[in-house]
């Protein structure tokens, strides 16, 4: 395991707390996953105004929506740019393949695109003007980039959306123990790291499709793509309510209002996928709550302007 800089309490606590200005970030998205991701993108790609778009990566990821992590890494890539063909004119950057596997020990990364793109575009960020990761899927691109180069910590901050709150009896959860030597790697390294948690969290963010239909339907082809997306996840829309978990954490660069947090000690991953928590380890920020209404109220409204 490389040895990773350590940075000052001072630094850490510039690096975790919200921003008030725009920041540079790329996206790790495992995008066809399921429909989350690609909600995430349209509406960090749709907020310029906070927000600038240097580079998107497709992650692995393995469900019945794909064929292995390779496979649904590829599967990401193609729905990235079907998205992108109905958001034309928003976004130039390169689209780059992450990695064909997950890591298979915690000391070796698995080289990409993705994951060199990374190491250099966060090398090339001033010290005082850190690149921001924004993670949606299994974090393996990004914990390659960390073991290729492990200076990046002291340039980047790592924004994911992953796990379960430190307080629950478990942290499983999909892109969490998707891969776990990546994940673990996150909490250990000491990179200015904010965690957006499943549980009590992200579950919260729910709509419904009669909401979708009403203010995003007839919105262009990325609303309509949207909606048609969502509405093909169930074939019993009744009573029916889905999460766009990975909304949480475009809301917390966008407004960290929206996602109120609070500072703790990195937890241990154990290999039973629990916390363990050593109050002398490094400080990350955790969300604890979103506020639903006006992260949607957001998206929609930018999908809409969009599509005048």
């Amino acid at each position: 395991m490389p040895t990773f800089p350590q940075l000052s309490d001072a630094l850490r606590l510039s690096r975790l707390a919200p921003s008030t200005s725009p920041v540079r970030m790329v996206l790790d998205t495992d995008t066809y996953n399921e429909i989350d991701d690609q909600f995430a993108l349209v509406w960090a790609l749709l907020s310029p105004e906070k927000l600038a778009m240097e580079a998107i990566y497709a992650a692995p990821f393995h469900n019945a929506r794909s064929n292995g992590p390779g496979d649904g890494m590829e599967r990401s890539y193609d729905e990235i740019h079907r998205l992108l063909d109905r958001l034309p004119g928003v976004y130039s950057g390169p689209v780059l393949r992450g990695s064909t596997e997950f890591m298979q020990a915690a000391d070796r990364p698995v080289e990409s695109e993705a994951a060199a793109d990374l190491v250099e575009r966060a090398m090339a960020s001033p010290l005082d003007d850190p690149l921001y990761v924004v993670a949606i899927g299994a974090p393996t691109n990004i914990s390659s980039a960390l073991l290729l180069e492990p200076r990046i910590v002291e340039r980047i901050v790592l924004v994911w959306l992953g796990g379960h709150p430190t307080f629950w009896p478990t942290a499983r959860e999909f892109n969490l123990r998707q891969d776990m030597h990546a994940s673990r790697l996150l909490f250990d390294s000491g990179v200015p790291f904010v965690m957006l948690p499943c549980a009590t969290v992200a579950s919260h963010l729910l709509a419904t499709v009669p909401e979708l239909e009403a203010y995003m339907a007839g919105r262009g082809a990325i609303g309509d793509f949207l909606v048609e997306t969502f509405k093909g996840y169930s074939d019993d829309h009744f009573g029916w309510s889905k999460e766009i978990w990975d909304l949480a954490p475009i809301a917390w660069l966008l407004n960290s209002e929206w996602t109120p947090s609070v500072l703790e000690h990195s937890p241990i991953l154990t290999e039973q996928m629990t916390w363990s928590i050593d109050r002398s380890r490094h400080l990350m920020r955790i969300a604890t709550g979103v506020r639903r209404n006006p992260i949607f109220a957001d998206l929609f409204r930018k999908v809409e302007v969009f599509s005048q």
